[in-house]
Formats: structure tokens, C-alpha cells, sequence
């Protein structure tokens, strides 16, 4: 292509926070560009949410159904190529189901979806239709999470047996939502948020994370969730028992109120030969492992090309020493999806590395972990069996 993507956004106005992530990482490598938005339910903030983005005043619109249709009318060579949606949970699917029932590809804030039976609604359209949907699941966007998928996959480490990953936060270890913070306020209301707080919210990254790396899929799982916090209405802590298709065996734990906790995502993982170890807080190293030799250390970097996987290194910007984080992870999502759809524009075949982005597969597998995990919270069986 010889231009860039024209991105649209529903929701993330200035008074949000995952709106501007979204807007930075899109950015980053300069292969998309936002042209229109419907950003805030509210008018005001929405036109001048507008304005402090330099958006033209007829594009910046009120409502998602107004954007949509009014989009589609415009020539080809005009319209956005895309629709961004970064709205709670509640807002999700009706924007989706009609960016796609109007020919728009879709990027989304995950989960995909308030219900199971709507992220089905979503993966049989996306079937039907032929375009990309791309589910943030930002996580599998490190390039050493890449390294240690491409490990897995080439049986370095002999049989999985072992899986532990660990979500714990304490921003939630007070009743926030009754003191004035919005964010607290929505993912903790059933009504916005859906029926599992903690686990619909940093849960399923931590699930996905574990399904990623190892290839395998949770297939039991035995759960205990709580609400530590008085006056709570949804989870905000829980631990849970996995089994996956390999065989392996595997501990999940989320947690919003282990106070003094920020971001500490981190998973460990073990076959017969050995095992890794990855933490987002220090997301450029990778510990491998061995049964009977010293542990390795792996260094995220462009310059080690001999020792790093080919997804690895296609998502890896800087040399070594030159830390990649968050942002960049995020960016290597909407990279890998900008790129799958250019070329898919261009009638030409995405490569493999293209593709390595979550989807509608992700995003079902994801909405039945937030089922089977709040059904076997309230149930007295030890193992529930995972169903979508």
C-alpha cells in the first residue's frame, strides 16, 4: 500500500485512559492514521475530544451508528478502513456487529464481548464476511512472550507438564468505585462490566497468556473466587485450578487487592527437559531453564537475530539494551493487524508473522473462561468442565 490505514474509534475521549493507549500504539509505526471518531456518549467531551485530536469537525461524530453509516458513504478512497472500539465491555458488540455488517474491519478492547453467546454472534460474522478482527490482548505482544511461544512450539522443553501464572494488582483494595473513580466505578458494576470483575478484567489476560505460550487449551478448571472488598458486587480476587489438552497442570491466580501490587503479571512454565519464566515488570527478559545445565538468561533486541525466533525479532524494534514495554507491545498487535490488512488490500497473502495477532478465536475462549470460571465459583463440584 501506498498510504496509510484510516482508523475510526468509538469511545476513548479525553476523559479515558485505554483510548489514548490505543492511539499511541496505533501510531507508533506510522502505517495508521485516525481519521474519524464517535469518542464519548457525551456531545461536549466527544466534539472536543474531536478537536484536541485535529479531527475535521463532520468526522467528528456523536454517536457510533452515525459514524458507521456516514463512513460508509464516503468514496473508497476517503472512508476509514477500520473501526477501533475502546468502550466498556456493555458497549462492545453492538459497534463491532455493525462495523462489520458494513463492511469495516475491527480492532477491540478485549474481552470481546459482555456474553459468551455475543463473542459467538461476533466469530460466526467474522466468518461470514471475510474480514479481520483483532482483540487487544496486549500480553502476546512481547517479543519474548513470542520467544517463549516459538520455544514451546519447537519442544525445547520436552512434554508441558507445569503451567503458573500469577495477575496480582491492589488498586481495588478499597471500595474506589464509591469515591469517585470512574474506572473502578464500571468494572465493577455487573451491568457495565459483565458477570466477573477481577476475572473478566485481568483474569482472561492471564488465562490467554497461558493458552498462548503453550498452545494448549484449559479443558477443566476448579475455581474460588471472592469478593474481598465489603460492599463489592463482583470478584476482585481468585484462584483457580486448570487442566489443559497437552495434559499439564496449571495455577492461575488474579487478584485486584493485593495492596501495593501494580502490574505484576507473571508466568512460569515447565516440561520434562526444563522450564521459563517471563514477568511483564520486566518484560525484556526471559529465565530458561534446564533440568541439568545453569539457567539461561534471553535478552529481548533486534541485534540477536542468532539466538531469538523469527516472530521474536519481526516484533522487536531496538537493539538489546534498549527497553521495549507496554506501549510497544501494544503497538506490535495493531502492527501485525495493520499489516495482515494491507496487504489482504493489496490482494498479496499475509506471511505467518502477520497473522500473529488474537482474534475471534481469542475472543471466544475468553468469554468462556469468564463462564466456566464464575460457574465453577458457585459450584460445589471440584472440576467443572470448560465449554464454549
Amino acid at each position: 500500500m501506498n498510504r496509510k490505514l484510516r482508523m475510526g474509534m468509538v469511545g476513548g475521549g479525553k476523559d479515558a485512559f485505554i483510548g489514548a493507549i490505543h492511539r499511541l500504539a496505533a501510531n507508533m509505526d506510522g502505517l495508521i492514521e485516525l481519521c474519524c471518531g464517535a469518542l464519548s456518549i457525551n456531545p461536549e467531551i466527544a466534539k472536543e475530544s474531536g478537536a484536541s485530536l485535529f479531527l475535521p469537525e463532520h468526522r467528528t461524530y456523536l454517536t457510533y451508528d452515525e459514524m458507521i453509516t456516514k463512513e460508509s458513504q464516503l468514496p473508497a478512497s476517503e472512508r476509514m478502513d477500520f473501526v477501533t472500539i475502546v468502550t466498556p465491555n456493555f458497549a462492545h458488540f453492538a459497534p463491532a456487529m455493525m462495523a462489520l455488517d458494513h463492511g469495516f474491519h475491527v480492532v477491540i478492547e478485549k474481552p470481546i464481548a459482555f456474553t459468551l453467546d455475543e463473542a459467538k454472534q461476533l466469530h460466526q460474522k467474522v466468518q461470514e464476511t471475510g474480514l479481520t478482527l483483532c482483540l487487544t490482548h496486549t500480553y502476546s505482544g512481547y517479543p519474548l512472550v513470542k520467544q517463549a511461544r516459538a520455544m514451546v512450539q519447537d519442544n525445547v522443553f520436552g512434554k508441558i507438564r507445569k503451567v503458573w501464572v500469577e495477575y496480582p494488582q491492589g488498586w481495588l483494595s478499597k471500595l474506589s468505585e464509591r469515591e469517585g473513580n470512574a474506572q473502578a466505578a464500571w468494572r465493577t458494576d455487573p451491568k457495565k462490566s459483565g458477570k466477573a470483575g477481577c476475572m473478566g478484567d485481568i483474569g482472561t489476560h492471564a488465562a490467554h497468556l497461558a493458552e498462548y505460550i503453550t498452545g494448549a487449551q484449559i479443558t477443566q478448571l476448579c475455581a474460588d473466587l471472592n469478593a474481598m472488598v465489603e460492599g463489592r458486587m463482583l470478584d476482585d480476587d481468585g484462584n483457580v485450578l486448570l487442566q489443559f489438552s497437552n495434559g499439564a497442570r496449571g495455577v492461575l491466580m488474579a487478584s485486584q487487592v493485593a495492596a501495593g501490587e501494580e502490574n505484576a503479571l507473571k508466568i512460569r512454565i515447565y516440561g520434562e527437559k526444563g522450564g521459563l519464566e517471563w514477568a511483564q515488570h520486566d518484560p525484556n527478559t526471559l529465565l530458561v531453564k534446564w533440568l541439568d545445565a545453569p539457567t539461561q538468561i534471553l535478552r529481548a533486541g533486534g541485534n540477536y537475530g542468532d539466538r531469538l525466533s523469527k516472530y521474536a525479532i519481526h516484533n522487536s524494534r531496538t537493539p538489546g539494551g534498549h527497553p521495549e514495554g507496554y506501549l510497544e507491545a501494544f503497538a506490535n498487535i495493531y502492527r501485525n493487524f495493520a499489516l495482515t490488512l494491507s496487504a489482504k488490500i493489496d490482494g498479496t497473502t499475509p506471511t505467518p508473522e502477520m497473522l500473529d495477532f488474537p482474534n475471534t478465536n481469542d475472543g471466544l475462549r475468553g468469554m468462556a473462561f469468564i463462564d466456566n470460571v464464575v460457574a465453577s465459583g458457585a459450584s460445589d463440584q471440584k472440576w467443572t468442565p470448560y465449554t464454549i
